[in-house]
């Protein structure tokens, strides 16, 4: 069966410091009132995998498309232990995530075979200039004994190199980066395909549900931090202008690459051989591929496999995407 641009249903995930922005964000509906942190939106983390929405594969995962022949979905990039690189989410934060850390390849293998660190880039979509807050790295001076102490008198985001951000700030985290998301913030996320997070620090606060403070994992978070990583800013893009249509460079990475455009007027996305995954973030039009058209709205993610190649992006109103792509 040909390949085609493959729209994926998202997968909602309940979290205790989650809103309830995202169902409408994605235009769907869920039936129930928990709050919602994240949307996965393309997934093959084991467990999660994300399912065709539409068209001659409808409901098959992305796990047993992927399986079938991975070349045709990723060409000439590489998919270690046969799974799909990388895992795209949206996050809706009404209050702050933990103070956290992830682990390297190295540190991941330890855990078993299939076990990916998590590199990772977040994307600002929507922030309260007043509240919302990115904790990323440590602050200029900070050492590991300074950290240690922080985190038993509980003052560990003070440790942190923090900032106001704007929307469109792209920040790029390594493994190995302490981090938190603070509250009132709605990111795109696109990261190494692995589930694995060491909670640090929890601002303190108890499950409403289990009454208990959520488990932290202090001595593993600590085996995986890079106390020599000081503050992290947003990246500065490499933008170019042509033809009506805005490109930014944001990261380029060892796992992923990831660029933003934004035009009114029709453009191209993906390239000849090459995986791509597009993510529209504002406005509505239709992608075009192969003499077909199919709608493409806020919040939807198409992947184009390797097999697909490029398609045109025909916008109805001005649309932004983030393009995410594996490196050859």
């Amino acid at each position: 069966m040909p390949l085609y641009p493959l729209r994926f249903e998202p997968i909602f995930t309940t979290n205790l410091w989650g809103g309830r922005r995202l169902p409408a964000f994605l235009n769907r509906t869920v039936t129930h009132n928990d709050p919602i942190g994240e949307a996965w939106i393309l997934s093959d983390v084991e467990g999660s995998p994300s399912r065709v929405a539409d068209g001659p594969l409808a409901g098959t995962t992305l796990r047993e498309v992927f399986a079938a022949d991975p070349g045709r979905i990723v060409g000439a990039a590489q998919a270690p232990r046969g799974r799909f690189p990388l895992l795209l989410k949206f996050l809706d934060a009404r209050q702050e995530l933990s103070v956290q850390v992830h682990p390297n390849d190295a540190q991941a293998a330890l855990l078993g075979p299939g076990k990916f660190g998590k590199t990772e880039a977040w994307v600002v979509l929507e922030r309260d200039a007043a509240t919302s807050r990115l904790f990323a790295g440590f602050a200029e001076g900070v050492s590991a004994n300074d950290f240690r102490a922080a985190l038993a008198t509980k003052t560990a985001p003070s440790t942190l190199h923090s900032f106001t951000p704007n929307v469109g700030d792209c920040l790029f985290l390594e493994a190995g980066t302490v981090h938190a998301i603070g509250s009132n913030l709605l990111l795109f996320e696109v990261q190494q395909t692995s589930d694995i997070t060491y909670r640090l620090y929890d601002w303190d606060r108890v499950d409403a549900k289990t009454g208990q403070p959520r488990q932290l994992h202090v001595n593993e978070g600590l085996a995986c931090a890079d106390f020599g990583r000081g503050p992290c800013y947003p990246v500065g893009p490499a933008v170019a202008v042509s033809n009506g249509v805005r490109r930014e460079g944001l990261v380029a990475c060892d796992y992923f690459t990831l660029e933003r455009l934004t035009s009114a007027a029709p453009f191209r996305v993906g390239a000849a051989n090459q995986c791509r995954a597009v993510v529209c973030v504002k406005g509505h039009g239709e992608l075009e591929s192969a003499g077909a058209r199919y709608p493409i709205r806020t919040g939807d993610v198409y992947l184009l496999p390797a097999e697909v190649g490029a398609a045109i992006v025909v916008p109805a109103t001005e649309v932004t995407l983030l393009e995410c792509g594996l490196p050859i």
